[in-house]
């Protein structure tokens, strides 16, 4: 859960300076164009490793890479053009349980009913809280959104079964230098005529900062903490990201948080406590 929670709150800055970044740069660089330094930090822990995944491992690694590496840096991205981070903060709030479905269908578990009633309860009450603040209606980037969180879900669950067996940090590394060629090719082609030199520092700042910590050492805690405690219980954890990326851009953006904020957080929090005592059968407790 600790390894769970560190690599939340590193992705909890990834909307706020996101959306600081595609105010000064093209959101396609910003989502896509990210993955490059990443692909290159990947390529080096590789070569430190002297291990590359077997041919076993190779479909894992590659829908890795589609939901992580591709889908949720690009959608997300785009969306920031669109809808404030604090917005796309709480529609994100599907992510834990659409983890928590991607983890019964794709890394072998079985949670209980009452983990399926309070990761419910928890989800509908960051929902709730998300309707209220959109007056009971949803912003044009929110099919982004749930788009993004819907590859991600896919994608942490398959590399929380795959950091099983190797470490975290590898397999993001896997996953990046899968996509390296790539990531080559649309850099040349596409990505490279839209970076804006004069962007300022703050924009390049940020924009670092979804490349290393969002794309890379961010995963090396969360694939580790899904793949000690499960992905469903440990992927519950991501409830508390709403109101982490909140704060952030309270702090980064100026946005407001209100009373209403604290009370759905403290109900989450709640949500969260009662779901990881639950218990969470894997395939392989069971043989």
């Amino acid at each position: 859960m600790l390894m769970g929670l560190v690599g939340v709150l590193v992705f909890s800055l990834t909307l706020p300076v996101t959306r600081r970044a595609v105010q000064e740069m093209p959101a396609e660089l910003v989502g896509l164009g990210r993955t490059l330094p990443a692909a290159l930090l990947g390529l080096i822990v590789v070569a430190l490793s002297r291990r590359l995944p077997t041919r076993g491992e190779l479909p894992a690694v590659a829908v890795c890479a589609l939901g992580v590496v591709f889908g949720f840096p690009l959608l997300s991205a785009l969306a920031m053009r669109t809808v404030d981070a604090s917005h796309g903060a709480v529609v994100l709030a599907v992510l834990p349980l659409l983890t928590a479905v991607a983890g019964a269908l794709l890394a072998g578990e079985r949670p209980s009913p009452r983990f399926w009633l309070w990761a419910a309860l928890g989800c509908l009450s960051v929902l709730t809280f998300a309707l209220a603040r959109s007056r009971g209606g949803l912003a044009a980037g929110d099919l982004h959104l749930l788009a993004a969180a819907l590859l991600a879900a896919v994608g942490y669950a398959v590399g929380g079964r795959l950091a099983r067996t190797v470490p975290g940090l590898l397999v993001i590394a896997w996953a990046l230098l899968l996509s390296l060629p790539f990531l080559a090719a649309l850099g040349w082609w596409w990505l490279w005529p839209l970076v804006n030199l004069r962007a300022s520092a703050v924009a390049w700042g940020c924009f670092a900062y979804v490349a290393v910590m969002s794309q890379f050492v961010g995963f090396f805690f969360w694939y580790r903490g899904l793949a000690l405690g499960g992905v469903a219980r440990v992927g519950q954890v991501q409830l508390l990201q709403t109101f982490f990326t909140l704060g952030a851009s309270a702090l980064l953006l100026g946005e407001r948080i209100d009373t209403a904020t604290l009370v759905f957080a403290s109900v989450t929090l709640a949500m969260v406590w009662l779901a990881r005592r639950e218990r969470v059968d894997r395939s392989s407790d069971r043989r």
